[in-house]
């Protein structure tokens, strides 16, 4: 077979004293082959988590008729037994035709996303279904225990988690009493309250979860905009790529950030928390700090206000809102059916209504509010807080979700996951809350984007399993490998950064960071490349970490805030989120590159 697939199951006692490498030698028709894989060191903590271990490695052998060898060799630190056993799995196809097909797959889910031919929910369903399709035509069937645990099942819990505590947050009035103190301390222009809300966001997503810092702000960006009649989707796209930004400024605020400073390899590199966040913070405040003038010259033109009146506005975002609860009904029963026909009567009365006020309609076009002060008794009168008492409660348990996120974040032995802290504040919440028809709270849930997460999961899972993801990283290192030694390390720079920008943006960055990692700590223990390994992880890091704005899917925060805009009313496409995202993507991974450079070529920084 053009193929062979070995994989390794490795379960306790003592897994986490293997200090590796394990390798494995072929040999056939007589001529020695050496193929080389190393086993990465298993910590305790890990084993804790999974009782299991099973790397995998694919060599392509060519068409051999011969029997074929194979010695393996481990090296342990003691002289404990560690059980180890190894099956092997001939493949029909060759790695070059794996990729191929992993990149049509992609390159379909995109197709159908961008054109928005399907829901983007369906369009990472259908296309986890074809990627396990195409592996099982190879002969890498998985089976479906092994599909369900490629799902990461924190992120779920988390998402869920903080929908529901956003939800019944949302009961109290607080976002829109958040809005209008925002639109007060702006002083009534746009332009400032905008950039105000993507310094926050920015700040916070650097100490939070991106998907939090979102979730969080996004039902406040919505009432503002609601409440100034401005077009949420600008301010939401805004927010969301200066969320991205910021969480790539510390060790704990984006996940590839978390995998870098968690590699045992790494840290005897000297690439610890301290050390990891304060290279990347200066650098992240000088990307900061470039991308507001440039987020003005991509605003230029664009409208933020509403064209027609906020009273046409809100009447249009009415007739939304019961449309699609008219539609989410099932007519299970006689009841059920006639709520429903009432509903879509109240869309056709109000529709008409709609009608009438358009053809009153002067356009008035205001740039600027001038008596924003006047507007802001009004809102203050009209906007206050409903439910002082559920606020208080509301208060209490997301602030201590939030020191918990912060917790397990620096005191990693506490042994709780972000999902597990999600779904305990909820259920807290609800308990505290007293909420009498749960049906309420589940219909707020974004399950759509939930699907999508999981779905998206399998993919990206699927594409790895079908050699895409280590391809990127080999053909990325023979590329360093082929340049001059005098320009080997700029040039190995320049091409890590932008490889994992483009990468990032395109497939989920944590398998990729997870993935090229080992490719980048052996390229620098190679003897002829001779590259020291700090700058190549700094440079995986900041192309990882700002390549999330260059698409919708490219993040997880993208996905969250266009699912809760979507709810809302308020939904915004792939193109609309790329005209945006693509070219700031572009600007601060320039302004990084630089950052790089100049430290490590200029200053010789971490050599």
């Amino acid at each position: 077979s053009p193929s062979f697939s070995l994989l390794f199951p490795l379960t306790p006692p003592q897994l986490w004293q293997m200090a590796a490498p394990l390798w494995a030698w072929f040999c056939w028709r007589s001529l020695p082959v050496e193929r080389e894989f190393i086993l990465p060191t298993i910590t305790k903590f890990c084993i804790e988590c999974r009782p299991v271990v099973s790397p995998y490695k694919d060599f392509t052998v060519g068409d051999v008729l011969d029997p074929i060898a194979i010695t393996i060799q481990a090296f342990l630190q003691d002289n404990e037994v560690v059980p180890l056993s190894m099956t092997h799995q001939s493949l029909y196809v060759s790695v070059e035709t794996q990729v191929a097909i992993a990149g049509i797959i992609l390159a379909g889910v995109y197709v159908l996303i961008i054109f928005e031919i399907v829901h983007r929910t369906l369009a990472a369903m259908l296309g986890s279904l074809a990627a396990l399709a195409a592996l099982s035509i190879i002969g890498n069937r998985p089976s479906l225990v092994t599909v369900v645990e490629w799902i990461d099942y924190e992120t779920l819990a988390l998402l869920f988690g903080m929908m529901v505590l956003v939800a019944i947050f949302s009961e109290t009035g607080f976002f829109d009493y958040c809005a209008v103190k925002a639109y007060q301390l702006a002083r009534g222009r746009v332009w400032p309250m905008i950039i105000i809300l993507c310094l926050i966001a920015a700040i916070l997503s650097a100490f939070l979860d991106n998907v939090t810092t979102m979730m969080l702000f996004t039902p406040v960006t919505i009432r503002l905009c609601e409440v100034l009649n401005l077009d949420p989707r600008h301010v939401l796209i805004a927010e969301v790529i200066f969320t991205n930004i910021g969480g790539a400024a510390t060790a704990v605020g984006d996940p590839p950030n978390v995998i870098i400073v968690s590699n045992q390899d790494l840290r005897r590199e000297g690439i610890d928390f301290a050390s990891f966040t304060g290279y990347m913070f200066l650098g992240i405040c000088l990307v900061l700090f470039t991308s507001f003038p440039f987020l003005r010259m991509l605003y230029w033109n664009k409208k933020l206000y509403n064209k027609e009146s906020i009273e046409i506005v809100e009447l249009k975002h009415e007739i939304l809102v019961w449309r699609q609860t008219a539609q989410r009904i099932n007519p299970a029963s006689r009841e059920e059916t006639a709520v429903k026909c009432l509903l879509m009567q109240k869309v056709l009365n109000l529709e008409s209504l709609l009608r009438k006020m358009m053809k009153t309609f002067q356009r008035q076009i205001s740039q600027e509010d001038k008596n924003w002060e006047q507007n802001i008794q009004e809102l203050q009168k009209k906007h206050r807080i409903t439910d002082k008492v559920l606020l208080v409660k509301c208060v209490s348990v997301l602030g201590v979700v939030i020191f918990m996120f912060f917790l397990n974040s620096f005191v990693p032995s506490i042994h709780l996951d972000l999902g597990w802290i999600a779904i305990l504040g909820a259920l807290w919440l609800l308990v505290l809350a007293d909420i009498q028809d749960f049906e309420i709270i589940l219909h707020r849930v974004e399950w759509a984007t939930l699907l999508f997460f999981a779905g998206l999961f399998v993919l990206m899972e699927a594409l790895a399993q079908l050699q895409l993801i280590d391809y990127i990283g080999e053909q990325t290192a023979l590329l360093i490998k082929a340049v001059p030694e005098d320009q080997r390390l700029a040039i190995a720079i320049i091409l890590v950064m932008w490889v994992s920008a483009l990468a990032s943006s395109l497939i989920d960055n944590i398998p990729f960071t997870a993935t090229m990692i080992p490719v980048l700590i052996n390229l620098s223990q190679d003897a002829d490349v001779n590259l020291p390994v700090k700058p190549l992880i700094f440079a995986l890091a900041m192309g990882a970490c700002l390549g999330g704005n260059g698409t919708l899917i490219g993040a997880s925060a993208n996905v969250v805030c266009a699912g809760i805009a979507e709810q809302h009313g308020y939904g915004f496409s792939f193109m609309e989120f790329f005209k945006l995202g693509f070219p700031m993507m572009i600007m601060t991974c320039m302004i990084g590159m630089c950052y790089l450079l100049a430290t490590h070529i200029g200053l010789g920084w971490n050599m």
